[in-house]
């Protein structure tokens, strides 16, 4: 390295404005080498202020790359995001683009956010993290069912499941003992149910 700082604290300016602020325990500078870059290989925590110096984003990363050139982060090792809305990211590694304004990885990412937590593998978005895509989806979620819901007392119709349920019963092997009478039933998700 051409230069290595340790114990540091710094803001960083970009035209004029404060960007960034940076802690981190070990910085060194790269610019002999091609592509040139900075390097926080002993973990690094990363704040990015917008243009009234609100914090945008923090960012902790094990290990951190800086190519100046490109403007381009490479984050790897226990990378945690926490956006300004407060949603929290999770991944192994994390790339951000300052030129094409976008944040992206290949690999698996864990979103949280108030109402859910949302897991998957590949991810896009823009640098504020409001507006993202992530491939190979799963989480979970609360879902309220706003379906309508339909009832009916219609006879024939409560005859006929009442008779079905019977039937399939028998023909499983179960006894049934007592009667079984479905009274009233309702229509949710076009599906009709025991009401």
């Amino acid at each position: 390295p051409s230069m290595t700082s340790l114990g540091v604290t710094t803001l960083i300016s970009d035209s004029g404005i404060t960007r960034y602020k940076i802690i981190t325990e070990e910085w060194s500078i790269f610019d002999k080498k091609e592509p040139p870059y900075w390097a926080f290989e002993k973990g690094v925590y990363l704040e990015k202020f917008d243009t009234l110096l609100h914090i945008d984003a923090s960012i902790k990363a094990d290990t951190a790359y800086y190519y100046d050139r490109k403007k381009l982060w490479e984050l790897k090792g226990n990378v945690q995001i926490r956006s300004q809305r407060g949603d929290k990211f999770e991944t192994a590694q994390m790339f951000w683009d300052e030129k094409n304004k976008s944040v992206y990885s290949d690999k698996f990412i864990k979103i949280e956010q108030e109402d859910k937590i949302i897991k998957g593998y590949g991810f896009e978005s823009n640098q504020e993290l409001t507006e993202y895509e992530i491939k190979n989806t799963t989480g979970i979620f609360t879902v309220e069912d706003t379906a309508p819901v339909e009832e009916t007392d219609d006879l024939e119709l409560i005859a006929v499941i009442t008779a079905a349920i019977h039937a399939y019963e028998e023909a499983q092997g179960n006894v049934v003992e007592g009667d079984l009478v479905v009274r009233s039933i309702k229509k949710r998700n076009n599906r009709w149910q025991n009401a």
